[in-house]
C-alpha cells in the first residue's frame, strides 16, 4: 500500500506501460515517519536493551510509520555498541554518536537528525511508560505545537519518589517559574513532543549542552509564539538518576541566569 500523502511520479517503460519498479524506488526515499522517538543515551548499557525492545514492540503496534533515534554521547561503557547492534538488526533504528557529553547536546543533535512529523524526546529509563506516547499526538493534542509531560499538572501521579527528591525538584521548578517560565509547572520531565517545524526552528538556537537545555528550548518556544501544553502523566521514580544534586544545581542556576539574560537581550533572534 502506498502511504497517504506520498507524491507519486509514474514513468512509462519501453513497452508503453507504467514501471512499478521505478515507482517503488521513488517512493522509498520520500516516505517520512509520522513519529520519531529520540533517546539521549549516556552510559546506558544496563537499561538500553530492555528499553529498545519495549519501544520496538510499541512502534510495531501503531498504525503509522515510526523511527527510533539513539543519540549517544561520551559514554565510557558499551552503550554505543549496543545501539549499533540494534540498528544493524532493525531498520527503524538510527544511531548518531557525539563525542562530547551533555544531555542537551545529545537531544539537540538527535532531534535535528530525526525525520518524523512529530519528534518525541524520551528518557531511556522510561519513567513514563512508553504506551503513554499516543496521548502527546494528534488527535488528542490538535491545538499544540509542543506537548510536555508534567509531574505537577493536575492529574499527574508520582510513584516511589523520595520526599527529598520531590522537594529539591520543586525548588528548581519554582526558580524556573520565577526567572524564566511562569507559564509552566514542570520543565524538567524527560518526555516532550514537538512538531517537525518547531524542532527545526527552535533547536538550532539552543546553546546549553547540559540539564537546563529544557528550559532554554521552552523559553525560545514561547518567545517564538509556539503553543505549549503540559500533559499530566504517571511517573515512576528510578534511583539511578544521573543528576548530582549539589554539583548540578549550581550549574543549572547559572544557566537560568544566562537564559534570562539572552531573552532580555534578544540573543535568540526572535
Amino acid at each position: 500500500m502506498i502511504p497517504q500523502g506520498v507524491p507519486i511520479n509514474y514513468h512509462k517503460n519501453n513497452a508503453g506501460g507504467f514501471s512499478l519498479i521505478t515507482l517503488i524506488i521513488e517512493i522509498m526515499p520520500t516516505e517520512q515517519p509520522f513519529l520519531s522517538i529520540v533517546f539521549p543515551a549516556y552510559n546506558e548499557e544496563q537499561r538500553l536493551p530492555e528499553t529498545l525492545a519495549a519501544t520496538l514492540d510499541f512502534i510495531r503496534s501503531q498504525p503509522y510509520l515510526s523511527e527510533i533515534v539513539i543519540a549517544e554521547n561520551g559514554s565510557s561503557d558499551r552503550t554505543l555498541q549496543i545501539a549499533h547492534d540494534f540498528a544493524a538488526e532493525y531498520p527503524s533504528v538510527t544511531v548518531i554518536h557525539i563525542n562530547q557529553a551533555g544531555k542537551g547536546r545529545a537531544v539537540q543533535e538527535g532531534m535535528l537528525a530525526a525525520r518524523g512529523q512529530y519528534r518525541f524526546i524520551c528518557d531511556v529509563d522510561l519513567s513514563m511508560p512508553i504506551h503513554e506516547i499516543p496521548r502527546f499526538l494528534p488527535p488528542q493534542t490538535e491545538n499544540a505545537d509542543i506537548v510536555i509531560a508534567s509531574r505537577e499538572a493536575p492529574g499527574s501521579v508520582r510513584y516511589n519518589e523520595p520526599h527529598y527528591r520531590h522537594f529539591i525538584g520543586r525548588i528548581f521548578n519554582n526558580l524556573v517559574r520565577w526567572m524564566v517560565l511562569p507559564q509552566l509547572q514542570d520543565t524538567q520531565c524527560g518526555f516532550k513532543c514537538f512538531t517537525a517545524t518547531a524542532v527545526e526552528t527552535i533547536f538550532p538556537l539552543v546553546t546549553i549542552p547540559g540539564w537546563t537545555f529544557d528550559v532554554e528550548v521552552l523559553a525560545i518556544a514561547f518567545r517564538m509564539g509556539y503553543r505549549v501544553k503540559e500533559l499530566p502523566i504517571p511517573w515512576y521514580y528510578h534511583s539511578h538518576s544521573k543528576v548530582r544534586v549539589m554539583r548540578d544545581s549550581v550549574r543549572m542556576a547559572r544557566d537560568l541566569i544566562a537564559i534570562r539574560r539572552k531573552l532580555r537581550s534578544g540573543c535568540y533572534g526572535c
